[in-house]
This record gives C-alpha cells, sequence and structure tokens, in this order.
C-alpha cells in the first residue's frame, strides 16, 4: 500500500479531533435548547473526526506522500510564526491592535504589498469584525492597555 497524502492529512484530523475532545472534556454540552460551552468544541471536533476519515478512505485520489513538493515551507513557517506572535499578544495588547498587526503582516511580510494599502485594508477589515462582535452580538473583545 502506498502512503498518499490524504492518509496523512486525514490521520491529522483525527488525532487533532479526538484530543480537541479530550481536552475540552470538563466543559459542559448543555442540551440543544441551552447548549454549554463545550458544545461547539465538540461538535466541531467531532466533524473533524468524520471528514478526516473520509480522507482516509478516498485517499487514493491524491498524490503518494512522496512526490510531495515541501517548496511552500518557507511560507507556511512564516504564517504560522506571525499568527503565533498574534495569539501571543492577544490578551495583552488587544483586539484592535493586535489583529491590525497581524494583518499588516501577513499581507506586507509575506504577500509583499505595500504598506498603505495594507494598513488600510487591516484597518478596515479590523474595524468591521470588532463592530460586528461589539455592538451586533454584544460579545465584549479584549481591550488594549490604552483602554481602547
Amino acid at each position: 500500500m502506498t502512503l498518499r497524502a490524504d492518509h496523512v492529512a486525514g490521520a491529522a484530523f483525527v488525532v487533532f479531533g479526538i484530543a480537541v475532545i479530550a481536552l475540552s472534556g470538563n466543559l459542559p454540552f448543555g442540551q440543544l435548547s441551552m447548549p454549554g460551552s463545550g458544545f461547539l468544541p465538540k461538535i466541531v471536533a467531532t466533524l473533524l473526526i468524520v471528514f478526516g476519515l473520509v480522507l482516509v478512505v478516498r485517499a487514493r485520489e491524491s498524490k503518494a506522500y512522496s512526490e510531495i513538493s515541501w517548496s511552500d515551507g518557507k511560507h507556511a513557517a512564516m504564517v504560522t510564526a506571525i499568527t503565533t506572535a498574534g495569539i501571543a499578544f492577544y490578551t495583552v495588547l488587544g483586539f484592535l491592535i493586535t489583529m491590525t498587526l497581524m494583518i499588516i503582516g501577513l499581507l506586507v511580510i509575506i504577500e509583499r504589498r505595500r504598506l498603505l494599502y495594507a494598513a488600510a485594508y487591516s484597518i478596515v477589515v479590523v474595524t468591521i469584525t470588532y463592530a460586528s462582535f461589539e455592538f451586533l452580538l454584544k460579545t465584549p473583545m479584549p481591550e488594549s492597555p490604552f483602554s481602547y
């Protein structure tokens, strides 16, 4: 049997789904009429496991794992590094500053866009997202140390 790309990806999704269920095991599931905080993680993890298994079953349609080109690994590592920094500073700098800087970093450093356009795009996206969560969904977002 040839190990294929979808075998590896599907198995990774299954393992990740199982890990999420294990880590969210003590969160209350609730009921359909009143879901608890563990409802969404368990539903999403279950879907990850199901779709991961579908990938494994249909893996014969994908490339062999040994034929995959890893030339885009540097790009993926940079995206992971910038996103990790965003996660680390999210509660320290707040939503507005962290997400604005993260999107600018992704666009300027990785996608090689002009700083002015990246900043404008970032500010618009972050403002719309912030307004949607804060005012429409009434979900408080982490504030910056400067109180905004």
